[in-house]
């Protein structure tokens, strides 16, 4: 590869997406190139270094900002824009940001970590903080992230990092012990996709809620977090003769709900189901769905309050998850356990 030449600009430190540009690679092949050099081939290594190198770049300067100023602008990143679980938090964050004389950018990964990668490149230089719900990457690359702008994590605990998460062993057991009053003494939990830290914590306290009240607990899946996904496991929800069944979140619980009534089985006569996020359509479905609420909205003001405080010099809460609290609500998805009846096609 050709060096490409470079006449240095002013005293401004030169970055990475200017490295980027001029070498005619990705910002985050720069960025591998000085970080994890295992990663890039020896051959563009060499030419990015090499326009590093001419360019007066500092391999210090690897996650530096593309400004000293200040954008008043909150980056958000989100798996999936299509589900309703993220409005309330959106809603909580824009509210919080535009008190703190900030404005909201949004990007959507469509449930890919490569796709919330390539937005974040895109995203880091117009933002002066980001808020990551939900996310499908790596602990490592969000940590790398970190190191050029105030990062709070949402819906996952990333060691070293701010994170808020609801408190999902206390909702757990909250749901067991309501199905324990309904006479069931075995759960299936239906699970989300396996990069979901929070579908993972979910199945860890329901195993521990059923474990100390004497349930069996079993798990099914992962599916996608979408109605088909909750509508593909009915038929393992049916071989396995499951009384009650705790779903990775409301979506998934509304499609098992409507794939069981096509079999002709009934929630909740023969099926208990619980969801998980209260989402603004779980008490219009048929039956209304039984959900372990939690208050988006705090969470997305929580988060902005974070980042701003981060902006003004504050020292993060690293400890620990920062945990909101949350609350089983109970509709007429889950009932009184009656065995289960062969009635399914």
């Amino acid at each position: 590869m050709d060096v490409a030449h470079v006449e240095p600009d002013d005293d401004r430190p030169v970055t990475i997406y200017e490295v980027a540009a001029a070498a005619g690679v990705s910002p985050s092949t720069v960025s591998r190139t000085f970080s994890r050099p295992g990663r890039v081939s020896v051959r563009t290594a060499d030419h990015v270094r090499a326009v590093a190198a001419e360019m007066g770049y500092r391999e210090d300067a690897i996650f530096r900002p593309l400004t000293q100023g200040r954008n008043r602008t909150i980056g958000i990143a989100i798996s999936d824009v299509t589900n309703p679980f993220y409005f309330g938090i959106l809603r909580g964050a824009e509210a919080q940001a535009m008190k703190s004389d900030y404005t909201v950018l949004l990007v959507d990964a469509q449930e890919s970590g490569t796709r919330e990668r390539h937005n974040l490149d895109r995203l880091l230089p117009h933002v002066d903080g980001l808020i990551v719900a939900s996310s499908r990457m790596s602990d490592t690359v969000l940590r790398s992230v970190a190191k050029s702008h105030p990062v709070v994590v949402l819906n996952r605990y990333v060691g070293g990092l701010p994170s808020v998460v609801p408190d999902t062993s206390h909702g757990m057991k909250q749901a067991i012990a309501h199905l324990l009053q309904l006479g069931h003494t075995t759960v299936h939990y239906l699970a989300g996709p396996d990069a979901s830290w929070i579908s993972g914590m979910r199945w860890l306290a329901v195993r521990a809620a059923a474990q100390s009240m004497g349930f069996t607990a079993h798990r099914i899946g992962p599916v996608v977090p979408t109605v088909e996904g909750g509508v593909s496991a009915a038929n393992q929800i049916i071989a396995r003769r499951a009384t009650a069944v705790i779903c990775y979140n409301d979506l998934t619980a509304m499609g098992l709900m409507r794939a069981l009534a096509r079999k002709g089985v009934s929630t909740p006569g023969d099926v208990s189901v619980i969801g998980c996020d209260n989402i603004f359509s779980s008490d219009l479905v048929t039956p209304p769905l039984t959900t372990i609420a939690a208050p988006m909205g705090v969470l997305g003001d929580t988060a902005v309050k974070n980042i701003v405080a981060m902006l003004g010099g504050a020292k993060p809460q690293l400890a620990a998850p920062i945990t909101v609290p949350v609350k089983l609500i109970v509709r007429n998805s889950t009932g009184p356990c009656h065995g289960f009846r062969d009635t399914a096609e």
